[in-house]
């Protein structure tokens, strides 16, 4: 309805067939339609703040612009692959998420964000009220979840255990990002080969 005045008057103008100004009235449709849908989903995503990778500066910082660019586009979704993101307070970590979400959500994607201690509170909340398992079928229909700043605050270990449980429930399919702050965490290397492989020889 927007666009019919200016499409028709231009038609008229420049002695356009009537099938050229039906397809031009259909391709604005169809434009209006996406537009639509792309905010939808990206209010039904809950992103807390509308991060563009654009904006985001990767000069003299460790982070892999290129491979950030790559993970844009959303391939890594058809193979419901998961990113890790870890880094110091402030380093981008959200950032980087939420506009690959975005990025994703544009190409007609589903995403969803949550802050992790505000997802364990919904799963412990879900299980008092005897509805366990819904925020997982729900979230079986997205592409993409993020789970944003896990290890800034401390939650029970019978959250943490609803937490791996929807994890493994959402393995293979549906894509994660998950933001870990690198000061929480003490990493050990554990190596390639089978512990158990060589212990059974």
């Amino acid at each position: 309805r927007a666009a019919y005045d200016e499409i028709v008057s231009a038609g008229a103008k420049r002695s356009q067939g009537v099938e050229r100004v039906i397809a031009a009235l259909l391709q604005a449709e169809i434009a209006a339609k996406h537009a639509r849908s792309i905010n939808y989903q990206m209010a039904l995503a809950k992103l807390p703040l509308a991060k563009e990778l654009a904006d985001l500066d990767v000069h003299d910082s460790p982070i892999n612009g290129e491979l950030v660019g790559q993970l844009a586009t959303g391939a890594f979704l058809d193979t419901q692959r998961n990113i890790v993101l870890i880094g110091g307070t402030g380093t981008g970590k959200s950032h980087i998420a939420i506009g690959i979400a975005r990025s994703c959500i544009r190409t007609g994607r589903k995403a969803r964000f949550f802050n992790v201690v505000d997802l364990v509170n919904k799963l412990e909340a879900e299980v008092k009220l005897g509805r366990q398992g819904r925020i997982a079928d729900s979230l079986i229909r997205t592409d993409l979840v993020i789970m944003d700043e896990l290890g800034y605050l401390p939650f029970a270990q019978s959250g943490g255990q609803l937490l791996f449980h929807l994890i493994s429930r959402l393995y293979e399919r549906t894509s994660i990002i998950c933001s870990i702050a690198s000061l929480t965490l003490r990493i050990i290397e554990t190596g390639n080969d089978s512990w158990r492989f060589k212990n059974r020889a």
